[in-house]
């Protein structure tokens, strides 16, 4: 197949859904097909695939590190009319998602989206408090969802949640996959870690409490900081890692000097993605206190690095994360605080958790993942055009459009 991946989110950016989309592109390729990503212009942008296209774009006013795409023109219509697509794959319901909407009812081919993004938790960073807000994202979300013909949805809670908004179009649960060998221990070198810690000013011997992610107030970073001066308490040595960057740092900054945690907590900022398996080699245990996720990827990214997840409870992870099988659940900051300590504490329990966390990780391999979304690709292409006309194009184009 010809496959268009539009998306708002792209290399050079580090979340969840930049991991996503590399994947799911990288394992499409290996199946046989070809795979164009359509995304906006990066400031920071280099070394693009040929098979990448930038469009233009500006900053987002409510969010400083990210950028909202001018993506309509007719040239890059008739750039991508030339691409001869079977398929579009949307990942965004903004910009270029609504772009992608469009240029699907232009070729007449079928667009199946993932919802990547639960955005009635995100809406006070556009709302200054506004009561309806949460409901307008629900809203906008069911809308954008029943205008295309499949929707991926990462977890059952998703899932569930999208239903509940009254999304009426099939909707398949496809975990993202994960390619596991960046993460894997055995892939560094001791003494590479060690220098790392020295960057960062870490005490060779001194325990590492890891968080990875984007430094925002739904991640709810604020708990894992309450925490460390109970942790203190017993395990004086301990470290709060926070390896990622966003608007709430300075906040976060000045909780952790409130509450006399400063010099133990320690933020990295923004870590390229090429090294991000790196830095999960730094932890003895990954936390997270989030609730606002539709899968977390970067508790999968924890536990194929071998170490213990303790997480805030939630439907997002039910069933991934399992409570004194291969990490913690908590439900509030003394919870947590305990269940730190009970981790770094013993070593013979944390091995057997970071074991079991390596064995839980299995179903979310990165073939997985591609071969499930392949499934779901083409029973909607057959439900779009008929069974009878199930021959997407085989042809193997170069790149029709000049950078």
């Amino acid at each position: 197949m010809n496959i268009g991946i539009f998306s708002d989110t792209y290399s050079p950016q580090v979340n969840g859904v930049v991991s996503s989309i590399l994947t799911l592109e990288k394992k499409l390729r290996e199946q046989g097909h070809n795979v164009y990503v359509f995304t906006i212009s990066h400031p920071d942008a280099e070394h693009d695939s040929p098979y990448v296209y930038r469009m233009a774009s500006v900053p987002f006013i409510f969010l400083k590190d990210h950028r909202v795409g001018i993506v309509y023109s007719n040239k890059a219509v008739h750039k991508i009319k030339r691409l001869k697509l079977d398929l579009i794959l949307s990942q965004t319901e903004f910009s270029m998602g609504i772009f992608a909407r469009m240029i699907a009812k232009k070729l007449k081919v079928p667009i199946i989206h993932t919802y990547h993004t639960v955005y009635e938790d995100y809406m006070h960073y556009v709302s200054k408090g506004i009561e309806l807000s949460p409901r307008l994202a629900r809203k906008y979300s069911k809308s954008f969802c029943n205008h295309v013909d499949g929707v991926i949805a990462p977890t059952k809670k998703t899932e569930k949640l999208l239903k509940s908004y009254g999304v009426n179009k099939p909707i398949r649960i496809i975990p993202t996959g994960i390619d596991f060998t960046p993460f894997k221990p055995e892939g560094y070198m001791a003494s590479e870690i060690t220098r790392l810690k020295e960057v960062f000013q870490i005490p060779q011997n001194d325990p590492i409490v890891l968080f990875v992610g984007r430094v925002a107030k739904e991640k709810s970073i604020d708990v894992l900081i309450k925490a460390m001066p109970l942790l203190l308490e017993k395990v004086p040595s301990a470290k709060l890692l926070i390896v990622g960057d966003g608007p709430a740092r300075l906040e976060l900054e000045e909780l952790a000097h409130t509450l006399g945690v400063r010099q133990t907590v320690i933020f990295t900022g923004m870590q390229p993605w090429n090294t991000i398996g790196r830095m999960y080699q730094l932890g003895d245990v990954f936390v997270s206190a989030s609730v606002t996720e539709t899968q977390g990827l970067t508790f999968a990214e924890a536990m194929a690095a071998a170490l213990p997840v303790v997480a805030m409870e939630d439907e997002s992870i039910a069933g991934f994360v399992r409570d004194g099988y291969n990490g913690r659940l908590f439900h509030n900051v003394k919870e947590l605080a305990s269940a730190l300590y009970d981790v770094l504490s013993d070593t013979q329990y944390r091995d057997k958790l970071s074991q079991n966390a390596l064995h839980s990780i299995k179903p979310l391999s990165a073939e997985t993942f591609g071969l499930n979304a392949e499934a779901f690709y083409l029973e909607i292409l057959n439900q779009y055009h008929g069974v009878q006309q199930q021959t997407p194009s085989k042809h193997h184009f170069k790149l029709p459009f000049k950078k």
